[in-house]
């Protein structure tokens, strides 16, 4: 337990700056990644490995939804799965950074399986909408078109942005107070994402705040590109 406690404190000190994280991502996610990180790192495990068993937790999960009849059991189920893949992704990282072996295969590693999740996620909802749901109407068949639409460009454009700005040391203009900030972006936390498929058995409230969510993606996706695009002019 001493040396759990010790590996804890060591990757407590090799944290990202809050800047730019949600609620759910100071108080939630990273915490929950350290002490998975903590775990991987007294029996010796490499961040590429969790990064790998974040998606083991991940894809069966997201198959689960296109390929099953959604119900209460079977919704938390996913979601946990869901929850454990996103902990497991904030763990890699904390490892990493905790062990000084971050490399680029292991950043690009990390970073195509985030795509893939991001890809694969709207499309089993649009399988399941499809198999399962009792739609209001077909064109609610095209919101997690336009879901898996918003998260691409977003990611995409986010990434771009980094590197670009890298290129150019362009600096970033002071935004919103970090308190703020973290509570405007919590609808738009890959996390919050996660927890609403713990209300995919009940298709009317799953529908409703997956709705919910899209609006606020896109929202948020436009003043994203907004922005970017001054940081780098």
């Amino acid at each position: 337990m001493t040396e759990f406690a010790e590996a804890l404190r060591h990757l407590s000190a090799a944290q990202k700056p809050a800047k730019g994280a949600s609620l759910y991502t100071l108080f939630v996610n990273r915490p929950a990644g350290r002490v998975l990180a903590a775990l991987a790192y007294r029996v010796g495990a490499t961040p590429n490995q969790l990064t790998v068993l974040g998606a083991l937790f991940t894809f069966p999960a997201l198959a689960a939804v296109a390929l099953l009849p959604p119900g209460p059991t079977m919704s938390v189920c996913i979601g946990a799965a869901l929850t454990m893949g996103f902990a497991l992704d904030a763990a890699d990282g904390q490892l990493a950074r905790g062990q000084r072996s971050g490399s680029p295969s292991g950043e690009w590693l990390d970073h195509v399986l985030d795509c893939v999740k991001i890809v694969a996620l709207h499309l089993v909802v649009l399988v399941s909408f499809y198999r399962h749901f009792s739609l209001p109407g077909p064109a609610f068949l095209l919101v997690p078109m336009l879901f898996e639409l918003v998260a691409v460009v977003t990611f995409f454009a986010g990434i771009l942005t980094e590197k670009l700005r890298w290129r150019t040391a362009a600096g970033t203009p002071a935004g919103s107070p970090p308190a703020l900030r973290s509570v405007l972006l919590l609808p738009v936390d890959y996390g919050l994402t996660c927890i609403s498929f713990l209300f995919l058995g009940s298709q009317d409230v799953f529908l409703s705040v997956y709705c919910a969510l899209l609006a606020a993606h896109t929202l948020f996706m436009a003043a994203f590109l907004v922005k970017w695009f001054r940081e780098l002019s």
